[in-house]
C-alpha cells in the first residue's frame, strides 16, 4: 500500500477527534460560557450540520482543481476552524467555529477516498479506503481520550489548539506524500458532477449508508445508560468500554476493507446481517459486565465493516462523479448520526426500557439490508438487458459474415 496512505490517515485522525471530543467536553464548556448542558449540545449539531452542508458543496465546488490541493486547502480550513473554537469569546461565536470545522469533514473523505483508490490497483481499491478510514477508528481508540483528558486538564480551548497542531501535521504529510501525478480530477465542472447523482443506484447506495449507519447510532447516542443503569458499571468505567468500541470499529474497518476487495455485495449484506443480529442481542448482553464489553465491541466491529463497501460502492455507481458522490456519502453518514439518534431516543421516551434504542437501531439495520437488495435487485435488471443484447450480436456474427461472402 502506498505510504500517501498515511497522510490521509492522519488527517482522518484529526477530523475523528475534534468531531467526537466535543461529547466529553460539554460539562466544561457549558461551565466555562456559562450556558446549559442542553445548549452546548447544540455545538454537536452545529458541527454535524457543516458536514452535511459541506460535503456535497465543497466537492462540487473544486471539481476542476487538482484533488491534492484540495486536500490540503480543505485541512487548511479545518485547522482555522479549530483554532477559532480555541479562542471563541462566547457561545454564539463557538457554535459559527464548529460549524466552520465540519464544513471540510466530508469533503475531505470523500476527495481522500478518490485519491486512495487511484493510487491502488482494483483489487486493492476497499482496503484502500479502510486504511484511511483507520485514523478515523483510532481516533476513538486514542485521539478522543487524550484530548478530552487534555481538556479536563488544562482547559478544553486546549484541546482544540492540539487538534489544530494534528491538522498542521496533516497537511505537512499531504504536501509530502501525496503524489502529484494521481491527484488531477476529471474537468465535467459543476453541472457534470451534478448531473452524475441523479441516477437511483447512487440514491439506493446513499439509503443504504443512512439506515445501516442509522442502526448504529439509534443504540450508540445511548450507551452510556445502557452500560451503567442496564449492565450496572459505573460512569467512571464508560470511557474505557468506549475505547473498546473503537477497537471493534479499527478491527470491523480493516476487515471491511480486506473483504470488499474479494466481494463488495457480499460484505455489504453480512456487515449489515451481523449488525442486526447484535443489536437485536443488547437487551440480553446488557445484563452482566462482561457480556456488555462484548457487545459494545461486536457493535463497532459489525457496524464499521460495512464503512469500505458503502463507500467504494457510492463512487462505483457515480463514476462520473466520484468526488461528489463520495462527499454525498460523508454527508449520509451524518444523516445517519442525527436520524439515527432521534430513532432511539423515540424507543426510550415511549418507555419502553433502557435498551429499547438497540432494538430500534435492529430494526434500522434490517432497512439497511432491505434497500441494499433493492440496489442489488436495480442492478441486476440493468445489467441482464444489457448483457443480453451482447450475446445476440455476437450469435449473429457468423450469419452476417456468411451474408457479406455471399
Amino acid at each position: 500500500m502506498p505510504l500517501a496512505l498515511l497522510a490521509l490517515a492522519v488527517g482522518a485522525f484529526g477530523i475523528g477527534t475534534t468531531e467526537f471530543v466535543m461529547m466529553g467536553l460539554l460539562p466544561d464548556v457549558a461551565s466555562d460560557l456559562h450556558i446549559s448542558i442542553p445548549s452546548a449540545g447544540h455545538l454537536v449539531s452545529a458541527y454535524a450540520l457543516g458536514v452535511v452542508i459541506g460535503a456535497p458543496l465543497l466537492a462540487a465546488a473544486t471539481a476542476r482543481m487538482s484533488r491534492r490541493t484540495v486536500l490540503i486547502a480543505l485541512m487548511a480550513l479545518f485547522v482555522v476552524g479549530n483554532a477559532l473554537s480555541a479562542f471563541a469569546p462566547g457561545n454564539g461565536s463557538l457554535l459559527a467555529a464548529r460549524f466552520l470545522s465540519g464544513l471540510p469533514h466530508g469533503a475531505f473523505f470523500g476527495v481522500g477516498a478518490v485519491v486512495a483508490t487511484g493510487m491502488v490497483p482494483p483489487e486493492r481499491k476497499a482496503r484502500s479506503v479502510s486504511l484511511m478510514f483507520l485514523g478515523l477508528t483510532v481516533a476513538n481508540i486514542a485521539g478522543v481520550p487524550a484530548a478530552t483528558l487534555m481538556g479536563q486538564h488544562l482547559g478544553w480551548r486546549a484541546t482544540f489548539l492540539g487538534v489544530s497542531a494534528i491538522g498542521l501535521a496533516a497537511i505537512a504529510s499531504l504536501a509530502l506524500l501525496i503524489p502529484h501525478d494521481h491527484t488531477h480530477a476529471s474537468a465535467t465542472g459543476l453541472r457534470g458532477e451534478l448531473a452524475a447523482l441523479r441516477s437511483l443506484p447512487v440514491w439506493l447506495a446513499l439509503g443504504t449508508t443512512v439506515a445501516g449507519f442509522g442502526a448504529l447510532f439509534a443504540a450508540y447516542s445511548y450507551v452510556t445508560p445502557m452500560l451503567t443503569d442496564a449492565a450496572g458499571y459505573a460512569e467512571t468505567s464508560v470511557t474505557l468500554l468506549l475505547a473498546l468500541f473503537g477497537v471493534g470499529a479499527t478491527a470491523g474497518n480493516l476487515l471491511g476493507g480486506r473483504l470488499a476487495d474479494h466481494s463488495l455485495r457480499g460484505t455489504l449484506f453480512g456487515g449489515l446481517t451481523s449488525l442486526a443480529v447484535v443489536l437485536a442481542l443488547f437487551p440480553l448482553l446488557m445484563r452482566a459486565e462482561w457480556s456488555a464489553a462484548l457487545a459494545v465491541t461486536l457493535l463497532g466491529m459489525a457496524a464499521f465493516v460495512t464503512g469500505s463497501p458503502l463507500q467504494l460502492m457510492v463512487m462505483e455507481k457515480a463514476s462520473a462523479a466520484p468526488s461528489l458522490a463520495s462527499s454525498a456519502n460523508q454527508a449520509a453518514f451524518n444523516l445517519a448520526n442525527a436520524g439515527g439518534a432521534w430513532v432511539g431516543g423515540i424507543a426510550l421516551a415511549a418507555g419502553y426500557g433502557t435498551t429499547s434504542p438497540a432494538l430500534a437501531g435492529a430494526a434500522l439495520a434490517v432497512l439497511g439490508v432491505g434497500v441494499a437488495f433493492a440496489a442489488y435487485t436495480v442492478d441486476r435488471r440493468r445489467t441482464v438487458p444489457s448483457a443480453g443484447r451482447v450475446v445476440t450480436s455476437h450469435l449473429c456474427l457468423p450469419e452476417d459474415s456468411e451474408a457479406l461472402r455471399s
